[in-house]
């Protein structure tokens, strides 16, 4: 199996993280770039590809019989499907590729076509990683509910509730998550948080997906989270 995968720098390694070379049956090309995919892409690679979202129109680029990982944190792939315009797309595949939310011991994933999760399996066994399968949705799961509480804290700190340090403290003594909601913000990148949040807030209309002002003036200035 070769996989050829097409991220940025930070993904590139946290995908080498998570699925280290050196594995039995399994090589990888990394690319940065889908200038240049034709030259490195034969019709039986299985593609991990990062950037899709951001230019849907490249899903043309893949043969119907490809199978591709394409991030679908921001849009479902039946969106993406439908704006390529395609016919016969590839056999699709979404996953969380949220910074620090990819290197995890369960892959997140949705499908396009449930006929797929066959194919799913095998790879994902190849691979030595569970999965878990959730619907064609904007923002999965993983990441709406944890942007959800990013964007809470923030309305909490706007309102000089508490503190940044009482948050994250009291999030992790009181709920027992991992991180505290800054952490997790800090972590993920604002500008993927606000990202997720636009998308999810878009496809629903929930008050509770609302950007908070404190949020969005962070990732308009290009601030730090704190």
């Amino acid at each position: 199996m070769h996989i050829v995968v097409l991220s940025g720098p930070e993904m590139a390694a946290e995908f080498k993280q998570k699925f280290p070379e050196g594995r039995e049956g399994v090589s990888y090309t990394f690319l940065q770039s889908h200038s240049l995919l034709n030259q490195q892409l034969s019709p039986t690679d299985i593609v991990f590809d990062f950037l899709l979202h951001e230019q849907p129109e490249r899903l043309s680029t893949y043969a119907p019989q490809q199978v591709v990982f394409c991030n679908a944190v921001t849009m479902q792939l039946a969106e993406l499907v439908h704006q390529s315009e395609l016919e016969e797309p590839c056999t699709l595949i979404g996953f969380n590729g949220l910074p620090t939310l990819f290197n995890r011991p369960i892959l997140e994933v949705s499908l396009l076509n449930r006929k797929d999760e066959e194919s799913l399996k095998e790879i994902c066994e190849t691979l030595d990683t569970e999965y878990l399968l959730v619907d064609d949705r904007v923002g999965m799961v993983t990441p709406r509910m944890i942007c959800m509480i990013i964007n809470e804290a923030f309305y909490t700190l706007q309102e000089q509730t508490a503190s940044v340090e009482d948050i994250d403290l009291g999030m992790k003594l009181g709920t027992n998550y991992p991180k505290g909601p800054f952490e997790w913000a800090k972590q993920i990148g604002i500008e993927n948080v606000y990202q997720v949040l636009q998308a999810v807030y878009e496809d629903t209309k929930e008050e509770r997906y609302k950007i908070c002002p404190l949020l969005k003036t962070k990732y308009l200035k290009d601030e730090a989270v704190v």
